[in-house]
């Protein structure tokens, strides 16, 4: 089984009080993929400029990644430029140049038409739609978003939501999304928007699945080392489909457990600057982590 992924590949310029890396590959989709590719075939639809060379597409190789989909256009790739302070769930951003990615129009090659999961990044609500529009058979259709689309595109953004199935944003998000402060009636009021399931990320503070009457909570995994973390919510979603493209049947017990490989995922993610941790994984090192969060909360019934 495999993943059509489909969102932004980016140059990132990141500052945190622990340095600074410029120019690093980053962009939604290039995290999602590489967290999502230890458990699973994905296809990327995404584009890139001229100055994206064969060093920055080094980050995919001798994955399970296939770049049919990934278009080398006219002008410079995506950039972004964002500044972390001590606290690093807080950052201002520096710039944002969309250069190509501001005219993309996904175009999904024949053989990405017939998906297992299609995941829809970050982007605009429209090229969302776009994409669904081209997928002539899927099992599950997770997607992400942002306040900016909430804020902006709203109708669009519904639209999207009644073809979704999971929901994947940050706790903020899903309250602006709802209108609905306390989290457990802002995910009962995005399940009525179309999606089965809502998965909130929390940074530091873990993150929740909403899937009907089921609510399951996780703790982050405390790191000894915490140096950027841009781009973790991605790999938790790459981690979380991941595990799910495997699985034919989304159980209770499969959903949790795609959580926690979420949740190994990004942590993973924030030990160091762009992708360079996540690129020089284990597979072992993930099972080890996944076993540590489940000790972390485990306890005897009386």
């Amino acid at each position: 089984m495999s993943i059509v992924a489909v969102g932004s590949i980016a140059l990132d310029t990141i500052k945190t009080p622990f340095g600074q890396a410029d120019d690093v590959v980053g962009g939604s989709l290039t995290y999602f993929a590489v967290a999502a590719s230890y458990f699973t075939d994905v296809n990327l639809v995404a584009v890139v400029g001229k100055d994206f060379n064969e060093q920055h597409m080094r980050v995919f190789e001798g994955r399970r990644i296939d770049l049919q989909g990934v278009e080398h256009a006219r002008g410079k790739t995506f950039r972004w430029g964002g500044e972390y302070s001590y606290n690093l769930n807080s950052r201002e951003t520096l710039f944002t140049d969309l250069n190509v990615f501001e005219q993309f129009q996904p175009s999904l090659p024949d053989s990405y038409r017939e998906a297992d999961i299609v995941f829809l990044g970050n982007m605009h609500p429209s090229l969302q739609l776009s994409v669904l529009d081209q997928v002539t058979s899927k099992r599950i259709v997770g997607m992400d978003s942002m306040n900016l689309w909430i804020e902006t595109t709203p109708q669009h953004l519904r639209d999207v939501l009644k073809r979704a199935d999971i929901l994947k944003v940050d706790d903020a998000e899903a309250r602006q999304l709802s209108g609905e402060y306390n989290l457990r009636k802002a995910a009962a009021a995005i399940q009525k928007m179309g999606p089965r399931m809502l998965v909130a990320t929390r940074g530091s503070h873990g993150s929740m699945l909403f899937n009907e009457d089921d609510i399951f909570a996780v703790t982050a995994y405390p790191l000894e080392d915490e140096v950027d973390p841009t781009g973790a919510g991605d790999s938790f979603a790459g981690g979380f489909f991941g595990y799910l493209a495997q699985k034919p049947e989304l159980d209770q017990a499969t959903l949790r457990r795609a959580v926690i490989f979420g949740s190994v995922m990004g942590s993973f993610c924030v030990e160091d600057f762009g992708t360079r941790r996540l690129e020089r994984l284990s597979f072992d090192e993930i099972l080890d982590r996944y076993r540590r969060i489940k000790q972390l909360t485990h306890f005897e019934d009386i």
